[in-house]
């Protein structure tokens, strides 16, 4: 019991240990974002939110938050059309390298970003496409299309293949089979491919950073004002994507707790 008691405790410090190496510069840059000075000392001197109101009249900034919500939310749209296809393909149908294809398609996430960003520049350059969001949408997509493919691929080999079989007895059409049998079976894959797909896209930097034309994102705004120095609207923006990555964290688990249930 002795023993037990000591490992138990072990690990709990070794996990208490992990969370804060992992968590405590967050809860600093937090803390700062409600602090009154400018200057990044310790302890605060006082509270006030004047740095989050100053964020309503920062026009540059706003524009670089929208902007990446567009890349974002395209890049992702754009990664689940190709992805969820890719995948059905690869699990119901035979073809000469397909196994090559497979892990080829991973080739993109295990690249250096900045190998990517050099790639798609060149691409876009040779056919004369002027750099803008949209390439920068393009690059994303290319970068991320591995994760919508593996997840939703790993979701479909869990699908008994009796389901769909059955279906088309009682005369389902496939594309009724796909809506009535499949779907719902890989919907918790799509959607949490898709939330990671819109997480990464929207941090993203060095495939932004070869793509972008006049449009600044979010991450290269950020980037470009920290090379003079952090300021105190900095931390509150980054209290803002904490928070609204924790929404879409929590947003994920309850869809995915809800799928799991009805199986």
């Amino acid at each position: 019991m002795r023993s037990r008691f000591m490992a138990d405790t072990a690990f709990m410090t070794f996990v208490a240990a992990l969370m804060a190496f992992l968590y405590i510069p967050i809860w600093v840059l937090i803390a700062y974002s409600f602090n009154d000075s400018r200057s990044l000392s310790w302890p605060p001197t006082g509270f006030t939110l004047d740095w989050y109101a100053r964020l309503a009249q920062n026009g540059p900034l706003q524009a670089a938050i929208l902007n990446s919500f567009y890349v974002a939310a395209g890049a992702t749209i754009l990664t689940l059309l190709v992805g969820v296809p890719a995948a059905l393909a690869l699990h119901r149908f035979q073809f000469p390298g397909k196994s090559l294809f497979r892990r080829l398609i991973l080739l993109p996430i295990t690249l250096p970003g900045i190998v990517t960003g050099i790639s798609m520049l060149n691409m876009f350059k040779l056919v004369g496409a002027p750099l803008s969001l949209e390439t920068v949408i393009f690059g994303h997509a290319t970068a991320l299309i591995g994760i919508v493919v593996t997840q939703v691929y790993a979701r479909l080999q869990r699908v008994p293949r009796s389901y769909e079989e059955a279906a088309s007895d009682l005369g389902a059409t496939p594309w009724r089979s796909f809506i009535d049998i499949t779907l719902p079976n890989i919907r918790s894959a799509i959607v949490g491919a898709g939330l990671l797909s819109f997480v990464l896209s929207f941090d993203e930097i060095p495939v932004t950073f070869f793509l972008t034309g006049r449009d600044n994102t979010l991450p290269m705004y950020i980037y470009s004002t920290l090379r003079r120095g952090i300021t105190p609207e900095i931390n509150a923006v980054g209290t803002i994507i904490v928070v609204l990555s924790l929404v879409l964290i929590v947003v994920s688990v309850i869809v995915s707790g809800r799928a799991e249930r009805k199986e």
